[in-house]
């Protein structure tokens, strides 16, 4: 059937294809079920002949997708080192190996990748698509991806992923219904009456084309029915023949059809199934979910018993096509047997979500299984729920096995649920549980000769002490590392390393920040990502914390680049938490807005790893007067105080506190920094004691400070305003030096209203101005009603980019001219792409030069 009311989205296609010489773009797909997604993608790429490589990849239907569905498909049709790397399971050779083909001998066409029906990836998929956007702007790809749009929800891990693309690449095509018009052409074309046609079918492209097929002139009232009525015509072979192929997801193999073939011949002549590169198939997933619920239970078990038995005796099946099959039949000993297989694999590439669906799968069908099976299950669980954020599931398995464990007398797997325990009580923000358990742990692999375990149950003890700001950290993360070099421990020992090197930061930062660049070194050069990525996390964090934010700006960009480069996404939301407080800090409100939003994106996660992003975004609204400041920094309220840690309890209390003294209500600003003082002063962090002071001071509450807060809030307090604000200067603080000068004389309040109104900080310049009335001074004037909104959103940074850009200079030579790293300045360049909305570097100077954005130099 001709594709009608499309010619606006196959034009906008071929655009894309001929914008990707100058970098690639990305094409995003959506509609509902029927729509016509793959159509439009098969006719596009149908046109575009000798001028591209296309590479064709679709997600499965499957009980639990395959990992990396779409890349199997495109690995068969590339073949090589991607094929070979993706057979041995490393992700990112696979990732790597991809980009190699890609960006090869075959680049005489341009590669066109399309990537089907996303709304059913798995996790590794979609870290692909986030990993291939970061890196389209130097690869001449266009990167076609469909997706049904209603059965994503707000809290679906693809709209995180489609958000995060760069916006100056990506052209989102929405596809609507047929128009009645339309709909009124197909029917004349088919010579049937149209009356009714687009009242059942709402303009929907396959159901359109379904009805105008079906016999007789009647219109089925519901896809089932329409189905049906089709097959009706058919023989009792072809009928069965097709019953046979639907409960097969995508396509049946020629080697499945075996003595069904004449039937699935006159299915094939009769439009009920197509022809597809590898097999048979439906023309649509909801034509075959007809088929297969019209099926009885018995029917239907039977047929994927039959496919089961079919796919288990063929070599390179992936083992979640047969997990699908077993549970369908019902075999539970099928099940058992290759969800666990299943799950391997998936957790080899990344796709921990999947792993953990498999290994649950496995659980419901293990009621025979002995103890110990039963405890090995729920263990791997554990662990891919716990990779896969899933941290209750996980909490709840490992006391499961724990419990089996202890009845077996089993001491070393008793031992190692409970450190697991503790870790995960940490993550729900259960401190004074994960310290029982923690100690319980030791306790239990203490009573034993030593191990691998006993080390890191050490390290976990000093990582919950550092945790907790107590020296204690030192004296177990020591004896962690040495037992661990003993046992030849290498993953315990950088684990240590980064605990011990934490905790040496709040005694002496310049040594912890050392002896964390080591360590950070010493994990990277052995694979160990993670531990490598913490080690410098702590460190830009506790950095952060100082407002020592020069060394803070450094640190950030360098393991933001290692996570990314990783796709560590769970430590890059933390991280873009730290980098808002960085930015609200030092005035750059826009950046510190996007950081918080896209640390916040995506679906929430338990305990109180949001809190450092909801505060700066809080503190944020509260300073501009914008409302829900107060519901925000709330939020982040119950989570901190049931952690009980300085890391979470110092920014939300500093956060209500500023929140509430701008609000107008002083004693409730006291008391929310009163809340959290204490903690500060116990655990002697000077710069969350010292804010928490002030706080209470500012609201006129006296205060016995310690001397050892932070210098300018103890100048502050003791009366010396130009002192704390030549402090928050010297930092780079605008906000800060503003409420230690609206602390001083009429000439210097002036001052701090002229930075607050500069800042667009209406909040904080309303009550500034209260207070200098209740003083008697006569406030300066606001500024006037901006008449129109700054159109960029650009930091100070991206707009010396921009300027540079403007000027032709190549990213390299921007890289020497602002001393940053070429990676850091690909960044830049793509959030400036993205915020202006273009696809290229001369589209984004012409902008610059329109809207007056260029920095004089």
């Amino acid at each position: 059937m001709e594709l009608l009311e499309r010619a606006g989205a196959l034009a906008d296609l071929d655009a894309l294809l001929a914008d990707t010489a100058g970098g690639g773009r990305i094409a995003v797909v959506s509609g509902e079920a029927g729509a016509g997604k793959s159509s439009l993608a098969g006719a596009f790429t149908a046109t575009v002949g000798s001028r591209a490589w296309v590479l064709w990849g679709a997600c499965d239907p499957l009980l639990t997708p395959r990992a990396l569905g779409p890349l199997h498909d495109i690995a068969r049709q590339v073949g090589g080192a991607l094929r070979e790397r993706l057979g041995a399971g490393e992700r990112g050779a696979v990732f790597d190996a991809l980009l190699d083909a890609l960006d090869g001998p075959r680049q005489r066409r341009r590669p066109v990748v399309v990537m089907e029906d996303l709304h059913w990836a798995d996790e590794a998929t979609l870290d692909l698509v986030a990993f291939l956007g970061r890196r389209l702007a130097l690869c001449r790809v266009l990167l076609v991806l469909t997706y049904r749009d209603d059965e994503v929800g707000p809290d679906h891990q693809l709209r995180t992923v489609l958000a995060g693309l760069p916006r100056g690449l990506v052209r989102r095509l929405p596809l609507a219904p047929l128009s009645v018009a339309a709909v009124d052409e197909l029917a004349r074309r088919a010579g049937r009456s149209s009356s009714s046609v687009y009242e059942v079918t709402g303009g929907n492209p396959l159901l359109v084309s379904e009805v105008l097929a079906a016999a007789g002139s009647g219109v089925p009232p519901t896809v089932r029915d329409l189905v049906l009525s089709r097959l009706a015509a058919l023989s009792p072979a072809a009928r069965e023949a097709a019953g046979f192929v639907s409960v097969v997801p995508s396509q049946a193999e020629p080697a499945l059809l075996g003595s069904r073939a004449a039937g699935v011949e006159e299915c094939l002549a009769g439009g009920v199934l197509g022809a597809t590169a590898d097999g048979v198939a439906f023309r649509h997933e909801l034509l075959r979910r007809a088929v297969e619920e019209s099926l009885s239970p018995v029917r239907r078990a039977a047929r994927h018993a039959d496919v089961l038995a079919l796919l288990a005796g063929r070599p390179g099946v992936d083992p979640a096509r047969l997990v699908h099959h077993a549970h369908h039949a019902g075999d539970a000993a099928a099940v058992l047997r290759w969800a666990p297989v299943a799950a391997r694999r998936a957790a080899a590439v990344g796709a921990n979500r999947q792993a953990a669906a498999h290994y649950e799968l496995a659980l419901r069908h293990a009621g025979g299984a002995s103890a110990g099976e039963r405890a090995e299950l729920l263990e791997a669980y554990a662990t891919a729920g716990y990779l896969a954020g899933l941290i209750g599931e996980a909490l709840a398995a490992r006391q499961q096995s724990l419990a089996l464990r202890e009845r077996a007398g089993d001491t070393v797997r008793v031992g190692e649920n409970l450190r697991w325990l503790s870790r995960l009580n940490w993550w729900r923000g259960h401190t004074g549980r994960a310290r029982a358990a923690g100690i319980r742990a030791v306790e239990v692999l203490e009573s034993i000769p030593p191990g691998p375990q006993l080390a890191m149950a050490y390290s976990n003890l000093s990582q919950l002490h550092m945790l907790a700001g107590e020296d204690t950290a030192i004296e177990w993360g020591e004896r962690a590392i040495a037992l661990a070099r003993h046992f030849g421990d290498r993953d315990t020992e950088v684990h240590a390393l980064v605990n011990v090197g934490s905790a040496r930061m709040e005694q002496d930062p310049e040594a912890g920040g050392v002896e964390l660049e080591r360590a950070h070194a010493m994990a990277a050069a052995a694979g160990l990502d993670d531990h490598a990525t913490r080690a410098l996390a702590n460190r830009a964090c506790q950095v952060v914390e100082w407002c020592d934010f020069d060394v803070a700006a450094d640190v950030l960009a360098r393991v933001l680049e290692f996570a990314e480069a990783r796709d560590l996404d769970g430590y890059v939301r933390h991280l873009l938490g730290y980098r808002a407080a960085m930015l609200l800090a030092r005035g750059d409100w826009a950046g510190a807005r996007a950081d918080a939003e896209a640390a916040l994106a995506g679906p929430a996660r338990e305990g109180p790893s949001r809190c450092t992003a909801q505060v700066a975004l809080g503190r944020l609204r509260s300073r501009r007067g914008e409302p829900d400041a107060a519901g925000i920094l709330h939020t982040a309220e119950l989570p901190a105080y049931e952690a009980n840690e300085v890391q979470f309890v110092g920014p939300v209390a500093g956060g209500l506190a500023e929140h509430y003294w701008i609000a107008g209500d002083p004693a409730r600003a006291a008391a929310e920094a009163r809340r959290g003082y204490d903690l500060a002063v116990r655990v002697r962090h000077p710069w969350f004691a010292g804010q928490l002071a002030y706080w209470m001071w500012r609201a006129g509450e006296p205060v016995e400070a310690p001397g050892w807060i932070g210098l300018p809030y103890r100048l502050l307090i003791e009366g010396d305003w130009p002192g704390a604000a030549a402090e928050w200067a010297r930092r780079g603080c605008a906000y800060a030096r503003a409420e230690a000068l609206s602390c001083g004389d009429e000439p210097a309040a002036a001052e701090a209203l002229r930075i607050v109104d500069g800042l667009g900080a209406a909040g904080t310049a309303r009550r500034l101005r209260a207070e200098l009335r209740d003083r008697g001074v006569r406030a300066p004037r606001g500024p006037r009603p901006s008449t129109a909104a700054h159109p960029s959103g650009l930091t100070a940074r991206q707009r010396e980019v921009l300027t540079l850009l403007a000027e032709g200079l190549s990213n390299a030579d921007i890289a020497v001219r602002l001393t940053l790293s070429a990676k850091t300045v690909d960044h830049h360049v793509s959030a400036v792409l993205g915020k202006l909305g273009v696809p290229s570097r001369g589209q984004a100077a012409a902008a610059a030069r329109r809207l007056g954005l260029l920095t004089a130099r």
